[in-house]
């Protein structure tokens, strides 16, 4: 029996000694229905049934073995061992209840790197398996020979994954090119967007509080317009207390109660004081 050295190795007995070998020819690819580590997906063949998969992947991308791969193992229906001695082996993957949500990065970079191996230890073909016995690569409902009573495993999001992304990264890995799975870019709903906006979390602000140091970009926005419309009045008011103060230096001047230096330092110490006043002002404002 053969053990991938990349998955962490939990034998299924009497199941790995007991059943048939295979001479394995396929990787296929199942989602199981439910958010399982890969230990708790051993726990349930090892407690709960007597059905078993070769390996479980979680969403973190912890992965597990446990029957070696050219032993029998029961996930594949028509495709676990043939009369021939050939069979496929499985990967059962965590998923949500209803086998809906896409893999995790973590997941396609492990079904890759499977995938690779499956290729060069086992001589499995890059290719994606053009019937239920062609040797290659699969999702679970590719072929119905692969299930009993039909299925959609391992969901569109997945299939369209397998075929987008998984597969061609185990071909471009085998073949000496390197790929690094990416997040799938999505588009934000209506909903998805006014729950970013209205959410307290995403920006630090310096005048936030020690139990709350971020805020809502809608709380940010409210804050600066307050802030700007007070200080478009104080402005305002500077300007008014500037002219005001200009008057004064023209009548002065024209009255000839001032020399020319005195009219100029009360000009500037005016205008200085004025500034002086809004600078405080902004600065209370932007103090926590």
């Amino acid at each position: 029996m053969a053990w991938y050295p990349g998955a962490t190795k939990m034998e299924l007995q009497p199941e790995s000694d007991a059943q048939a070998a295979i001479r394995p020819t396929q990787l296929i690819i199942h989602s199981i229905v439910a958010p399982w580590t890969a230990r708790r997906t051993y726990e349930y063949w090892r407690d709960s049934t007597t059905l078993e998969s070769h390996f479980g992947l979680g969403y973190q991308g912890d992965l597990a073995q446990y029957i070696g791969t050219e032993t029998r193992a029961d996930a594949n229906a028509g495709a676990n061992r043939r009369p021939d001695g050939t069979g496929a082996v499985s990967v059962e993957t965590a998923s949500n209840t209803s086998a809906s949500d896409p893999w995790t990065v973590a997941q396609v970079e492990q079904l890759i790197r499977l995938g690779v191996w499956m290729h060069t230890h086992h001589g499995v073909p890059l290719r994606i398996c053009r019937s239920h016995d062609d040797p290659g690569f699969g999702y679970h409902c590719l072929h119905r020979a692969w299930s009993t009573s039909g299925t959609a495993c391992p969901g569109p999001a997945r299939i369209k994954q397998f075929r987008e992304v998984v597969f061609p990264g185990i071909v471009a890995r085998a073949t000496g090119k390197t790929t690094t799975p990416k997040e799938e870019s999505m588009a934000l709903s209506t909903d998805d967007v006014k729950k970013v906006w209205n959410t307290d979390g995403f920006l630090r602000v310096p005048w936030g509080t020690d139990t709350n140091p971020h805020w809502a970009p809608s709380s940010v926005l409210t804050y600066a317009v307050e802030i700007g419309r007070e200080n478009r009045g104080r402005i305002k008011e500077v300007q008014a207390q500037l002219g005001a103060l200009t008057e004064v230096v023209v009548q002065l001047a024209s009255g000839g109660g001032l020399d020319a230096a005195e009219i100029r330092a009360a000009a500037e110490a005016g205008a200085q004081a004025a500034l002086d006043r809004l600078g405080a002002a902004l600065t209370d404002d932007t103090t926590p």
